[in-house]
């Protein structure tokens, strides 16, 4: 059996829906990000299976600069979650109500 352009699809719906549910589901920013970044991959698997479906290299190439941008926004996500859990002692994002003026 040969795996197709709508299990690829589904496997990349599936994804993004269980990140939606981190997102939605968790307060912890760690598992916030960690939601998001399975998003980024469903994505990214999206853009490739439509690239293998066509023929050309475009969907690999667009899924190269999307995670350059996903490292770099781990990156300032875990920083800022670093810096919150330092300073107020939790990464809990309904105690982020202090980063108000």
């Amino acid at each position: 059996m040969e795996i197709g352009l709508n299990h690829l699809l589904g496997v990349s719906a599936l994804l993004l829906i269980i990140g939606l549910m981190g997102v939605i589901c968790r307060r912890n920013i760690i598992m916030i990000l960690l939601g998001l970044e399975i998003m980024l991959a469903a994505g990214n698997l999206a853009f490739v299976a439509f690239a293998r479906a066509n023929g050309n290299l475009a969907g690999q190439i667009m899924v190269f600069f999307v995670m350059i941008v996903a490292a770099a926004e781990v990156t300032v996500g875990l920083a800022i979650a670093v810096v919150l859990a330092r300073k107020i002692r939790s990464v809990n994002a309904d105690e982020m109500r202090q980063l108000k003026w």
